[in-house]
C-alpha cells in the first residue's frame, strides 16, 4: 500500500519550502521511498475526517496501511527507524542523531516559532514593539549555541543524519527573518541541506502545489 500524507492545499508560506509537510517529503526523498499526497484545505482539517487522523487539525500526517501519525518528529523518525538513510547503524551514533532531532524540535524550533506568533498574531498589540527584541534575544541564545557547537563541520555529528534534517527544517523558518544571517557557518549548514538531492525533490514537490498560475 501506498504511503500517504497530508498537505496544505494552499500553504501560507506559498510553496518556500517552510510547511512542515516539507520535513516528511525531504525524508521520505532521502530513504528513496515513494509516496502520495493528499492535499487538505484549511476548512477540511478541521473537520472530523482529518480530526480523525489528526486530533488537532494540523498537517502533516502520515498513513501506511492500518498505522497513521502525526507530528513530524515522530513521523520522522519512524521512516528514519525503518529505513536505511537517515540513522547511523552504530548505536551511540544513532542515540545521538535521535538527540539532535529532539533538539531541533524541543530547543530551536520554540522559540521561533514564538517569534512568529509575535509578529503576525499579535503583531497588532499594544506591548508587541516592546517584546520583539525579547524574542529574538531567545532566538540569538539559542543560535550562539548552536553556532558554537557545530563549528567548521558540514554536520551535527559526522554524517548526515534525520537530526540534521529536522535541524536544517527548524533553521529554515529563520530565513525572513534575517537573523541567520548573523552565523556564518549556520548560514552554510542550512545551505547545505537545501543542495541535496532529496530535498531538492522535496521543495520541488510542495512548490508545484503552490506556484502562482503562469499568465
Amino acid at each position: 500500500m501506498t504511503i500517504t500524507i497530508t498537505a496544505f492545499e494552499r500553504s501560507p508560506d506559498g510553496g518556500k519550502g517552510l510547511a512542515r509537510d516539507t520535513r516528511v517529503r525531504w525524508a521520505l526523498e532521502e530513504v528513496g521511498q515513494p509516496y502520495a499526497v493528499r492535499l487538505v484545505s484549511f476548512g477540511a482539517m478541521k473537520e472530523p475526517a482529518h480530526l480523525a487522523v489528526h486530533p488537532f487539525g494540523q498537517i502533516p500526517t502520515y498513513e501506511d496501511g492500518d498505522l497513521t501519525l502525526f507530528e513530524t518528529g515522530a513521523i520522522v523518525f519512524h521512516i528514519a527507524q525503518h529505513k536505511a538513510g537517515l540513522l547511523p547503524d552504530d548505536a551511540d551514533a544513532r542515540a545521538r542523531a535521535i538527540t539532535w532531532m529532539f533538539a531541533a524540535l524541543s530547543t530551536i524550533e520554540p522559540p521561533i516559532i514564538e517569534l512568529q506568533t509575535a509578529k503576525f498574531q499579535e503583531g497588532d498589540k499594544p506591548w508587541a514593539k516592546a517584546r520583539m527584541p525579547l524574542v529574538q534575544d531567545r532566538i540569538h541564545d539559542r543560535l550562539k549555541q548552536l553556532s558554537a557547537r557545530l563549528g567548521d563541520a558540514d554536520w551535527l555529528d559526522g554524517g548526515f543524519s534525520a537530526g540534521d534534517l529536522m535541524m536544517v527544517s527548524v533553521l529554515l523558518r529563520t530565513r525572513p527573518s534575517g537573523l541567520l544571517d548573523e552565523y556564518p557557518n549556520l548560514a552554510a549548514y542550512v545551505a547545505r541541506g537545501e543542495v541535496r538531492p532529496a530535498y531538492q525533490r522535496a521543495f520541488a514537490a510542495q512548490y508545484a502545489v503552490n506556484k502562482p498560475p503562469a499568465g
